[in-house]
């Protein structure tokens, strides 16, 4: 499978200028890939105005990427300020919108205290394992990976492990180390998509997007501070082949999650 890291600034609080920045972008790459990762709240920055700029699943902002996705033929993936109709509840929560018209989402579950996500998002509860095209996908969003329980990859349930997220550059460094930390101790695939730019609170943000192995070895990378993107084929034959020579993962502690 082909899957395109989309590394980007966001203009802070503005759908419409973000989904208007980004349809050139996603066009460019018709007939290239099978998935495109964006960077968390993609549409609007990490902001904590969740009750204005929140919107149901069948909002605007969602609804131009299912189009997107239809026309260009490949799958989407990223996460938004979510709202259900009739509830009180917001979200940050991550979406894979596929061509076919199949689509998956994951409320995020560890949400970031010390930005005040606590007191504007409702914390999600469970994961979503995604099968596309004969692979199976795990989503999880930013402050989830410095959970490991919680991306654990128990009885392999899944071959590729998504990140999308808006990491600020003050703490790239443990960015940089629980991508490979993830891939090698769940053998499996890790991408993670960070945006650049400074956000509406004052905060940089350098990149980082990544692609590792299973192995975690790095496969792809986007140059830091660059609006870009980069595009790896990943094969599921040899991340079988390699779970089947070195089942580490049937020694796998058991647990229960609460």
């Amino acid at each position: 499978m082909r899957i395109t890291l989309l590394q980007t600034d966001i203009v802070w609080e503005n759908k419409q200028a973000n989904l208007h920045r980004l349809h050139p972008q996603l066009e460019s790459l018709a007939g290239t890939t099978d998935l495109v990762l964006l960077p968390e709240t993609f549409s609007t920055g990490f902001s904590m105005e969740s009750n204005r700029l929140a919107e149901p699943n069948d909002g605007h902002t969602l609804t131009a990427l299912r189009q997107m996705a239809a026309r260009y033929q490949f799958a989407l993936a990223g996460s938004h300020i979510a709202t259900d109709r009739d509830a009180a509840s917001c979200y940050n929560r991550a979406f894979f919108i596929t061509p076919e018209g199949d689509e998956w989402f994951y409320d995020k579950r560890h949400l970031f205290r010390m930005g005040r996500e606590t007191e504007s998002f409702t914390a999600g509860t469970r994961r979503t394992v995604i099968t596309y095209r004969g692979w199976h996908i795990l989503l999880l969003v930013c402050y989830d990976l410095r959970f490991p329980v919680w991306s654990r990859n128990v009885c392999l349930e899944y071959d590729l492990l998504l990140y999308t997220a808006n990491w600020p550059a003050s703490r790239r460094a443990v960015w940089d180390t629980l991508l490979p930390a993830r891939a090698l101790e769940n053998m499996s695939y890790v991408c993670g998509v960070n945006r650049v730019g400074t956000d509406g609170e004052g905060l940089l943000h350098d990149g980082g997007s990544v692609a590792y192995s299973f192995k975690g070895e790095p496969l792809a990378s986007i140059p830091d501070n660059e609006e870009a993107h980069a595009t790896i084929e990943l094969d599921l034959n040899a991340l079988q082949t390699f779970r089947r020579k070195f089942p580490a993962w049937k020694e796998a502690d058991n647990f229960t999650l609460h």
